[in-house]
């Protein structure tokens, strides 16, 4: 049962919960609006899809706790919550956070601070926690849904030519040098490839990378480096390596003999992104006249020689099948789970950037003194 009374200068909706406990709405104008609100009440009640209000009083800090308390959390999700969602959310009930304010953090706060993709995988999981606490009974709706934000399209990133990826290379120091031939040769995420270890790094008659589930990808978060899973369940897996690249793996495994990482920076640390960008990728990128060094493909990114390996396999015609295991990625469609990877399919691959490695490439590393190491 629900009423409306006066209450002050306007009106307030009593009703009784499940537990004969009476619990009050105050902030009605007039009375039918409060009327309105108490037969809505009794409707859901009725139909038994009515919200317990007093649930909605949790905080999102104590239902983030809740909900990853039910789910595997990685650590990356939780630098999202402690880095983006709790600074802005900690501390409010989850049935106060309003649609148009959630609107207003992603338009006013994280767009004009990040990219676009960055803020709509924040916006996307802030949706799927509290669509959580839909179903569990905490509010009635979800305020992240049918915001109508219109993110931009991603451009298309740029990609690398066997001749450009020399050129970076030989601009770094042999070690970061290898590292950039690598990631455009074997497709290897950044985490992947700093967290690289020389156990998981095979260079027998079978030369391969092996991506460890549990500790295959090196991640930095508050500033500490540390070992945890690769970016998704598909992207443990093996990588092949052609023969000119297990080669070169060999003569720097010889130069580095004590070493547990493959690739690391001044004095055998670990590797950071931003120091390696500024240290060594920007400065291979913009060149140096004093060197000689024009630039060179300017706006792309490390990340962006995953994409130069992909339009490397296309062009060399790998099938889609081997293309979506070598990049660690989930198959999708009908096609890919009927598909099926053969030796010949890996052999001809190998064969094809090899070759494309002794007809474009084949640049040979030599210690420069005009190349500082650069600093991990």
């Amino acid at each position: 049962m629900a009423w409306a009374e006066k209450h002050g200068d306007g009106f307030r909706v009593r009703y009784r919960l499940d537990d004969r406990s009476i619990f009050t709405e105050t902030g009605f104008a007039d009375r039918n609006e409060a009327e309105n609100r108490a037969t809505d009440v009794e409707s859901d009640q009725r139909r038994h899809r009515f919200t317990d209000p007093r649930l909605a009083e949790t905080t999102i800090d104590e239902w983030i706790r809740q909900w990853s308390d039910a789910h595997r959390v990685a650590d990356i999700t939780w630098a999202t919550y402690d880095s983006h969602i709790l600074p802005r959310w900690s501390g409010t009930p989850v049935g106060t956070i309003a649609r148009i304010a959630v609107k207003g953090w992603v338009n006013k706060t994280l767009r004009p601070n990040m990219a676009d993709k960055s803020t709509q995988d924040i916006l996307v999981l802030f949706s799927m926690i509290l669509g959580e606490a839909v179903d569990e009974g905490l509010i009635g709706a979800n305020p992240c849904r049918k915001l109508r934000i219109t993110f931009e399209d991603r451009p298309e990133r740029p990609h690398a030519t066997t001749d450009e990826v020399d050129a970076l290379a030989g601009r770094m120091s042999p070690d970061n040098g290898l590292m950039t031939i690598t990631a455009a040769y074997t497709g290897l995420r950044w985490d992947e490839i700093t967290g690289l270890q020389w156990t998981r790094t095979h260079l027998d008659e079978n030369p391969r990378i092996e991506i460890d589930p549990k500790f295959g990808a090196l991640h930095e978060m508050k500033g500490r480096l540390e070992l945890g899973p690769p970016k998704t369940p598909a992207s443990a897996r093996t990588v092949h390596l052609p023969p000119f690249l297990a080669d070169e793996l060999r003569a720097h495994r010889d130069r580095n003999p004590h070493t547990r990482f493959v690739f690391t920076g001044a004095n055998g640390g670990l590797h950071r992104r931003s120091n390696f960008r500024h240290r060594a990728w920007l400065p291979a990128l913009t060149g140096d006249k004093d060197k000689g060094w024009s630039p060179l493909n300017t706006e792309m990114h490390f990340h962006d020689l995953r994409h130069t390996h992909e339009t490397w396999l296309i062009e060399d015609g790998v099938p889609r099948i081997l293309r979506l295991v070598r990049f660690g990625h989930k198959r999708k469609d009908v096609d890919d789970l009927y598909s099926h990877i053969t030796q010949h399919m890996i052999e001809t691959m190998l064969h094809a950037l090899h070759q494309r490695w002794e007809h474009d490439g084949g640049w040979t590393w030599h210690e420069n003194p005009a190349i500082a190491p650069e600093a991990a």
